[in-house]
Parts: structure tokens; sequence; C-alpha cells
């Protein structure tokens, strides 16, 4: 009869530092990929305000050719939803939805004689302020 003798090192498992090296490399790997997902992420709610932008302009226009002129800034961007006093010829809702906020849940900006036309409408970007770059840059209707 043959005895069987069982070395300490041929148990199961992992040893600690190869788990050390797997977290190494997963942090690696994180490390790598994750700014370039955020920067995508921030990429797509730039796109979603320029939409909206564009959403929002398609509703004034159709608004004005409905009433004759376009909302005033005391009027506000409301006015596409609900029926201004005094407007007889509105014939909204011109919005589908509720007035949407910009992606970063800041309200859209308006202004009713513009500056840059006969309108502005903007929002302030990520940050929620005028100026800025990259994500935090301006995003307009007039440009």
């Amino acid at each position: 009869m043959k005895l069987q003798t069982h070395s300490p090192r041929t148990t199961d498992g992992f040893t600690l530092l190869e788990l050390l090296v797997v977290l190494v490399i997963i942090g690696l790997l994180v490390g790598y990929v994750a700014p370039r997902y955020f920067a995508q992420v921030g990429k797509s709610e730039v796109k979603v305000a320029r939409a909206q932008i564009k959403s929002l302009e398609d509703a004034l226009d159709q608004y004005r050719l409905d009433v004759g002129h376009y909302p005033s800034t005391q009027q506000s961007l409301s006015a596409l939803n609900e029926q201004p006093s005094g407007e007889s010829r509105w014939q909204g809702p011109y919005l589908r939805k509720a007035l949407p906020n910009d992606p970063w849940g800041h309200p859209y900006q308006f202004r009713s004689p513009g500056e840059h036309g006969e309108y502005d409408l903007w929002s302030f970007g990520r940050d929620g302020q005028a100026g800025g770059t990259g994500e935090d840059a301006d995003i307009v209707s007039w440009q």
C-alpha cells in the first residue's frame, strides 16, 4: 500500500500575491477606461442640450406662425405650453411634454427681443454660469 503525502503548496485557491496582481491590473484598466467613458458622457450631455434647443426653436417658430410674434421675455418659454393672457391666436401647446431643463438640471435662458436675433435661447452649460470652456461652455441658439 502506498502512502500519499500532501504538500502544503498543493492546496486549491489563490495566493495573496496572485490576488494583489489581479487587483493592480483591474485598477490600471479602470484608470485607463474611466476617463474616456466620462468624457463621452459629457459630450452626450452637450449633444442633448443642442437637440433640446433645436426643438425649442422649432416650437418658438410655430408659436410665431400662429401668434404673429415670438413670446416676450416676460412671457418666457412657458408660453409654449400655457396660453399667455391677451394672445387670442395661440393654438398650443407647442411642446408635447413639459418645458425641459437642460441636461444639468438648469432652466434654459430666453430673451426676446434678443441681442443676437429676434430671440436668444441658451444654456449656461454644466457649471450653470455664463462663459466657460469645454462642458462648462454656454450652448447657444445663435451659433
